[in-house]
């Protein structure tokens, strides 16, 4: 990518131009630099860092919980272990890289204490000691007509399915084709072989091919 400014820009030079409004992408090399220069004491690399990646931590979480206010606990969460994290970092992965497991690794820890909870509010209905857990019915709402709201109804669609797939294969899906990690990397993230990494996608994109039949089928269904 080419270096961006004219003569005289305030601009680091190992920093990528970003659209006008958003913070510059920065370059494995500007983040090992940035992470070495937190680890030396420098109390200003840490929040050029994470200016950097905030957006994509919050991209993350959104798609893995599909729920806004989850979603910004969790970027926060994120954020608080990536900041006490960093000083341990010891550059086998990049920043990136290691960036996006923490904040994975976050991310599957909040699912797997939310199923935890789930089960335990079921066995409480089954037993008739609980009360039913309230349901979010996302677009209860009458839809109107075009092409904007049938965007928005697929879209809908795409991420509940996505929100159906049980955490690892969500997961997988979430960082290769969202996120555009390649197989290298979705092994360290996840702490997968590469072969596991290609045949896990490989079953998480026909499961999610199938919960989105399935989900058409039910509207046609409830449409009649």
């Amino acid at each position: 990518m080419p270096e961006g400014g004219a003569s005289g820009s305030d601009r680091p030079p190992d920093a990528a131009p970003a659209p006008s409004g958003e913070p510059e992408r920065l370059t494995p090399l500007r983040e090992m630099q940035l992470a070495s220069a937190h680890q030396a004491g420098d109390p200003e690399a840490m929040g050029e860092l994470l200016r950097g990646y905030q957006r994509r931590i919050h991209a993350i979480c959104y798609r893995m919980v599909a729920h806004s206010e989850e979603a910004a606990d969790l970027t926060q969460d994120a954020i608080i272990k990536v900041m006490e994290g960093l000083a341990g970092y010891d550059g086998r992965a990049s920043v990136s890289t290691w960036i996006i497991r923490v904040t994975m690794n976050c991310c599957l820890s909040h699912l797997r204490k939310e199923r935890l909870r789930r089960h335990a509010s079921l066995d409480a209905i089954a037993s008739g000691s609980g009360e039913e857990p309230s349901t979010n019915l996302a677009g209860s709402a009458e839809p109107r007509p075009g092409s904007r709201v049938e965007r928005e109804e697929e879209r809908a669609r795409l991420l509940q399915a996505l929100g159906r797939l049980e955490p690892p294969m969500r997961a997988v899906l979430v960082l290769r084709d969202l996120q555009g990690l390649d197989y290298q990397q979705l092994g360290t993230v996840l702490g997968i072989p590469v072969g596991t990494v290609k045949s896990r996608l490989f079953r998480a994109r026909l499961a999610l091919r199938a919960e989105i039949e399935t989900s058409g089928k039910d509207d046609e269904a409830g449409d009649e």
